[in-house]
């Protein structure tokens, strides 16, 4: 809308600043070169007597004078037009100053006798033609049918100006009674130039400024000065009555001026009237615009408003939905809370516009859609849980039973190779153990291992390294005495072989992995560092914000299985995790165990209470790692060492004799006698080797 008022203002804005500067070119250059053009036509007319006459008469001076003063007036005209001369008219303005500054070679030529009458005269034309040029260039008027009758009362007054040629050649030609051959040619010229230009002028006229020229030209007055032009161009001779044709010259052209001046009267009411039309258009255009302008701004900031105030509405309803009721509805589903679809998804309630209102229908459509994808995420979650919980729990079970058969075993057996086969599987069926209290701990539930008492700290990474598969590589550093609440050894226990066996996989087989700890202000301080090659700066950045904030485990993400067990288990007793750089290159990771769950084991012994012990299978076992013989690069194996905790007797079997039977003698002696051969014979052939 701005910019259509904007174009129509323009437009009619345009033809105001037309009038404008046309009135202003009116009342400067139109009425002072007009004035200058009657004065030209009267110097040359007393020029050519002054040729004819061979005479420079004061009539003739006084004459010059007005028209150099015509020709000032003229130029400062042009000055205070200033703006209003437009780049096209003043090339013309240019022109015609050329032509007006060789009236000085003129006067000169006619002053010194240089120039004939024909001379002096076409001298004087050339000039006038110049004026009469500028004045077709000075009539800029945006009504067309208005300057269409300027134009053609402009080509009656050029008519004029050859009818005024005419009396000066024939006046001048009176005085001496004779008219050259090229003067009749001129005056024959002039005639049909004048002829013309009348034709053309009242072709152009409408009725109402045609109906005077029409009267003028069947008048006796111009139908005598035609009967004389006519017996001129016929005789090539002045008109033997000089004072008719004189008289009758002076009246036709007093005649046209008046006409003239009546005409011009006419077309500047006419102009007028077209001016204040322009006015009104300029009114309606810049007045009615600008009221349709500014309503139409009303109306778009009540509407913007208004749409603003829905959009904001809609805007909030959203940011709710999207930061605080989906986020808080899936947290509750994380935590395992039951959720309402229907009440959780209620209908966004928003008032306004139809597209508002859809756009609201379709946010609850989504709402509802996201609400039902998160509850079906959330029990497939659970489900995927209640999975693996179950095929932990009957793994377990399982395990459980393998164990008490192993260990069964193992007291049946006395022959080493046997033995250290069995030691091997109880070992692998102690890691499957752990790998599946490592599901019990991914489907939220908690493992079943727990103790009453504080456990050593030595004793829970001894265990831990138990469960590890390249458990030789694994070196233990003496640690400060110090316990840990039993509610948590086992989950600590879990988590500190999760970090040995990580860091015994990546790095190189023919290095240690090294186990410290200490006390500090906080707690307790257990180290597993390894020699691998460590891993990126994002990588460890990345590593530490899933210790810091686990998130829901990702199924897809079954690389990084063991950091997500380590994660839970840390998060589920506060214990701080951290990965860092080892400074030969390999991986550090740090566990601060808080201060809570410490005991010191001075004030524990001093008190009179028994360390307790892990259950006998990795207690013992973890003792065997460390402390024991070893046979083929293993563990000797401990009787009853492999007796799960579950599996133990609450009742103490009977009490056996501290001497052997004679059988059991002679069972250990063959097994002692057996495995010295064995090793004398591997001697042998690694020395023949």
């Amino acid at each position: 809308m701005s910019a259509l008022w904007g174009f129509v203002l323009n437009l009619t804005v345009s033809d105001g600043q037309a009038l404008l500067r046309g009135d202003t070119l009116y009342q400067t250059i139109g009425i002072a070169s007009t004035d200058l053009g009657l004065q030209l036509q009267a110097e040359r007319e007393r020029s050519m007597v002054a040729v004819t006459t061979r005479k420079l008469t004061e009539d003739l001076g006084a004459q010059r004078a007005q028209t150099d003063q015509a020709l000032g007036e003229f130029r400062q005209a042009v000055t205070e037009a200033g703006g209003a001369v437009s780049a096209e008219l003043r090339g013309q303005i240019d022109a015609l100053d050329a032509e007006l500054r060789r009236l000085g070679p003129i006067r000169d030529g006619i002053d010194d006798g240089y120039s004939s009458r024909l001379t002096g005269l076409t001298e004087y034309n050339r000039v006038l033609d110049a004026v009469f040029r500028f004045y077709d260039h000075l009539t800029p008027v945006p009504d067309l049918t208005i300057y269409q009758q300027a134009s053609a009362l402009q080509t009656m007054g050029n008519a004029r100006e050859f009818l005024s040629r005419e009396r000066a050649l024939i006046k001048a030609a009176l005085l001496d009674r004779q008219l050259t051959e090229p003067e009749a040619a001129a005056f024959t010229e002039y005639v049909s130039s004048r002829k013309f230009l009348h034709a053309r002028g009242q072709a152009g006229l409408d009725v109402q400024f045609r109906a005077p020229y029409e009267e003028l030209f069947k008048s006796q007055t111009f139908q005598s000065f035609a009967t004389m032009e006519a017996r001129i161009i016929r005789t090539g001779a002045p008109p033997p009555d000089a004072p008719s044709w004189a008289a009758a010259a002076d009246r036709l052209m007093a005649e046209l001026d008046r006409i003239g001046s009546e005409s011009a009267l006419t077309l500047a009411s006419r102009a007028a009237s077209g001016a204040t039309t322009t006015k009104i258009e300029i009114g309606v255009a810049g007045g009615v615009g600008l009221l349709a302008v500014l309503a139409s701004i009303i109306i778009s900031v009540r509407f913007g408003r208004r749409l603003g105030a829905e959009l904001a509405g809609l805007r909030s309803a959203a940011v709710e939905l999207s930061e605080r009721r989906l986020p808080g509805l899936v947290e509750r589903l994380r935590t395992g809370e039951e959720v309402n679809v229907k009440k959780e998804a209620k209908p966004i309630k928003v008032s306004g516009s139809a597209e508002i209102t859809d756009v609201a229908r379709a946010f609850g459509s989504v709402q509802r859609t996201a609400v039902h994808a998160a509850v079906g995420q959330a029990a497939l979650r659970r489900g995927v849980g209640q999975v693996f919980l179950n095929l932990a729990r009957r793994k377990q079970g399982l395990l459980h039973r393998q164990l008490s058969l192993l260990d069964s075993m193992q007291r049946r057996t006395h022959d080493p190779d046997r033995l250290e086969e069995l030691f091997r599987l109880d070992h692998l069926t102690t890691r499957m153990r752990r790998h599946a209290e490592s599901l019990i701990i991914l489907s939220g539930a908690a493992p079943g291992r727990a103790w009453r008492k504080p456990v050593p700290v030595v004793d829970i990474v001894r265990a831990a390294v138990a469960e590890v598969e390249d458990y030789t590589r694994v070196t233990v550093a003496t640690m400060p005495p110090g316990a840990i609440d039993g509610a948590a050894a086992a989950d600590l226990t879990h988590l500190v072989a999760e970090l040995v066996e990580n860091a015994t996989i990546y790095s190189p087989p023919d290095t240690a992995v090294e186990v410290r700890g200490d006390r500090v202000s906080n707690g307790y301080s257990i180290e597993v560092e390894d020699r691998g090659l460590g891993l990126s700066a994002d990588e460890y950045a990345a590593y530490n914000a899933l210790l810091v904030d686990p998130p829901e485990f990702d199924l897809a993400d079954s690389d990084r299985l063991g950091l997500f067990v380590v994660a839970r288990l840390a998060e589920r007793h506060g214990i701080k995790v951290v990965l860092r750089r080892s400074p030969f290159g390999g991986t550090t990771a740090i566990l601060l165990v808080p201060r809570p769950l410490v005991t010191d084991q001075e004030e524990l012994t001093a008190s009179g209470d028994e360390l307790p012990a892990l259950p006998s299978r990795t207690r013992k076992k973890a003792l065997a790692v460390v402390s024991g013989g070893t046979h083929a690069g293993l563990p000797r194996r401990v009787r009853q060492a492999n007796l799960s905790s579950r599996l133990q007797r609450s009742e103490p079997g009977p009490e056996r004799k501290n001497e052997r039977s004679p059988d059991e003698v002679r069972d250990l002696f063959s097994a002692f006698q057996r495995g010295t051969q064995r090793a004398r014979e591997d001697v042998n052939e690694e020395g023949e080797a």
